[in-house]
């Protein structure tokens, strides 16, 4: 059998972006015996069972209806996002400069952008075409390197290490290749459609992005990093799916992975839209029972925390700088960029502690701003005590990222324990 993280590399490379995510995280559910459900038909969902829906083809909410009544245990909830920062290609992308044919690109999120410079970069997203009949979608992936973005020689800027900077709209489009006019990025795309999936259609819209093809790994003398494009926030994705199908059936449980958290949320698949609201109401469809059942339930939050650089050890709070292999980090900040209180820390510390499981804290330094999460905005939508949780990183938001190997493993242990024997306090 693979190890953990032979599957978290795998889930990793096969999942360029949230598309392709959701599609990998399905399969794994329907592997293992979760039913889908369509959320543009009725759902019969009474009797204890398990069960995922997906919205965009990018947001994925997997749950099961547990045994024990949840107007006693409550519902137990893990949350993650699919999206990562990267460049995301333009609706009329071809560009024609000097016989090179280069693509237009737009950043999504709050992307790093000088390591996307001389990186071998491939494509891939969902399209939609139209083939006379009908129009559908269809997820694509070059799967080779096809594009690149070089750099300027320092020959040609002697104070490049100085003062360069990155202008996105002049700066970042790739180069594909040598072309005349005539050749069009769409009719690239058709004939990866054709040659991907025997379809010939017209291309009518895409949301297709560049991505790295160095394959995730372990690396370091012996092995105790993970290297890899988009580990925030796949990691918490593979590990919250890896839990959830662990859990034993005693309590009502759930696992959502929202789109569009790095852009702010706000779409009818993040974590601002209704789309988890909607499941949970559907699951407990009389309004009274949901709220109380709420009252009694937990979110963990899981999202990437900053670990503490060793070359810039001065970003970071002295007595909060989370170590690599050391742990999941409860993620705080008093201004409720991040949900958790001293009452959700607590209990997670006490999970953790109770089964030998190592943890660390973070705060960010007072006088840098700090990111946030999905858990505010899922704390608020549904009313919901929540935790901010994750595995410390290096290099967050660069096209290529450093996590420590153990974490993951820590962190998987502890969402297993909280889905299955830890009791969730009247105290919460």
């Amino acid at each position: 059998m693979p190890s953990f993280n032979d599957e978290l590399l795998n889930f990793l490379s096969k999942s360029p972006t949230p598309f392709h995510a959701v599609e990998n995280i399905s399969t794994q559910l329907k592997k293992e015996g979760f039913k889908e459900l369509d959320e543009a038909k009725s759902w019969d969902i009474a009797e204890p069972g398990r069960y995922y829906t997906i919205r965009n083809q990018s947001s994925i909410v997997a749950f099961i209806r547990g045994s024990t009544n949840p107007l006693e245990a409550g519902m137990r909830l893990i949350g993650a996002h699919t999206d990562s920062p990267c460049l995301r290609v333009k609706p009329n992308p071809t560009l024609h400069k000097n016989s090179y044919l280069q693509i237009g690109v737009e950043v999504y999120g709050g992307a790093l952008l000088n390591p996307w410079f001389d990186r071998d970069l491939s494509l891939a997203g969902r399209v939609t075409y139209s083939d006379g009949s009908s129009i559908n979608n269809s997820l694509i992936n070059f799967d080779r390197p096809i594009g690149i973005i070089p750099s300027l020689a320092i020959h040609l800027d002697r104070k490049a290490n100085e003062t360069r900077s990155i202008n996105p709209q002049k700066h970042l489009p790739p180069v594909l290749m040598q072309a005349d006019e005539h050749t069009t990025f769409e009719s690239l795309l058709e004939k990866r459609l054709y040659e991907e999936h025997d379809i010939r259609g017209k291309i009518l819209g895409h949301e297709l992005s560049f991505y790295d093809v160095n394959l995730p790994n372990l690396i370091g003398i012996n092995n105790e990093f993970i290297a890899s494009a988009r580990l925030d926030n796949l990691i918490s994705c593979f590990v919250g799916l890896k839990s959830l199908l662990l859990a034993n059936g005693s309590y009502t449980c759930a696992m959502v992975c929202n789109d569009h958290e790095e852009v702010g949320s706000y779409s009818n698949s993040g974590a601002h839209g209704p789309f988890l609201s909607s499941v949970i109401e559907r699951l407990f469809p009389d309004r009274e029972t949901l709220f109380r059942i709420m009252s009694k339930s937990l979110l963990v939050s899981t999202d990437n925390a900053h670990g503490i650089h060793p070359n810039y050890a001065d970003r970071h709070d002295t007595n909060h700088g989370p170590l690599l292999n050391k742990g999941p980090v409860i993620k705080i900040n008093a201004n409720q960029r991040y949900a958790t209180n001293s009452v959700t820390q607590a209990y997670f510390a006490d999970l953790c502690d109770k089964n030998s499981i190592p943890y660390q804290s973070f705060v960010n330094r007072s006088d840098l701003s700090c990111g946030s999460t999905i858990g505010p905005i899922t704390a608020t939508e549904l009313g919901i005590k929540t935790i901010d949780v994750g595995v410390p990183t290096f290099g967050m938001h660069s096209i290529r990222e450093l996590g420590g190997a153990q974490d993951p493993e820590y962190l998987h242990r502890a969402l297993v324990c909280f889905l299955n024997i830890a009791d969730i306090p009247a105290s919460l």
